[in-house]
């Protein structure tokens, strides 16, 4: 029996499970990709509260990675919470000395706020992610906030961030994979922008009762597809469906402090 692809996420621990590393793991499972984890930092939260984050000691960081890559086929990498320019800089280190021939396909999703406003990247690493991690993604998946962060101002409208695909391609060489499920419709739009224009994502809005860890599910789905031998369109295509089924069966419990809610990975 042929062993399924490798992957690997580079990322946060969510000790609540519905973002970060384990949702990473989660979405590789239901996609039959073997999921393969470095750890970044470790986080205290629940949807709507980071608690504290402990980031992992770089060494640690870089030789989680460099042990993936020497001992497995890795097929594909997503980074998610990379926190520090250290860490992303160790992160970069890594994947540039690959033959780019030989490079994994890499998802990028840029983890810089948290839905509840927390600050994910120190300031001083913004630099180091646009001018050294992003020339080396096959796809940036930023959100609202993130994307209006990378092109400079604010993002008012689903038309907007339509019209700047195109202008963050030309940036940064790369495709965006541009989240818009922010803005209330009938219809949840994604917009992924490549060198050959922009593609519409579209599936029916759904009222969310907790957004935690859609955007580390949809990356993570996206990677899966990658690993699998999707064009970049294609998984694309089952990532946006597969985060719109796991928000539309979210589960709810009621707790000491009221109700919380998480997404179906399975």
């Amino acid at each position: 029996m042929e062993p399924p692809p490798v992957v690997v996420t580079i990322a946060g621990s969510d000790s609540s499970a519905g973002a970060g590393i384990q949702a990473d793991l989660k979405t590789f499972t239901y996609f039959r990709v073997f999921g393969q984890s470095v750890v970044t930092c470790i986080v205290a939260e629940v949807p709507g509260k980071v608690q504290k984050v402990q980031a992992v000691d770089v060494d640690t960081v870089r030789d989680q990675l460099i042990l993936s890559l020497e001992y497995f086929p890795v097929s594909a990498i997503k980074t998610g919470m990379l926190y520090s320019k250290e860490i992303v800089g160790a992160v970069c280190d890594i994947l540039e000395a690959i033959p780019t021939n030989k490079r994994p396909s890499l998802v990028v999703d840029p983890v810089m706020v948290a839905s509840s406003g927390d600050r994910l990247l120190q300031t001083d690493a913004l630099e180091i992610y646009l001018n050294r991690l992003f020339p080396l993604a096959t796809v940036v998946t930023p959100n609202r906030d993130e994307t209006a962060i990378i092109y400079g101002t604010r993002i008012e409208s689903r038309a907007e961030l339509e019209m700047i695909g195109p202008e963050l391609v030309r940036r940064h060489g790369t495709a965006f994979l541009l989240k818009g499920g922010h803005w209330p419709g009938d219809l949840a739009v994604d917009y992924l922008a490549t060198q050959a224009g922009i593609l519409r994502l579209s599936e029916p809005f759904v009222s969310a009762k907790s957004t935690h860890g859609t955007g580390c599910t949809l990356s993570a789905a996206l990677t899966a597809g990658l690993a699998l031998g999707d064009d970049l369109q294609t998984a694309a295509h089952r990532a946006k469906a597969f985060i719109s089924r796991a928000i539309a069966e979210s589960m709810t419990w009621s707790g000491q402090h009221g109700a919380v809610s998480a997404l179906k990975h399975w």
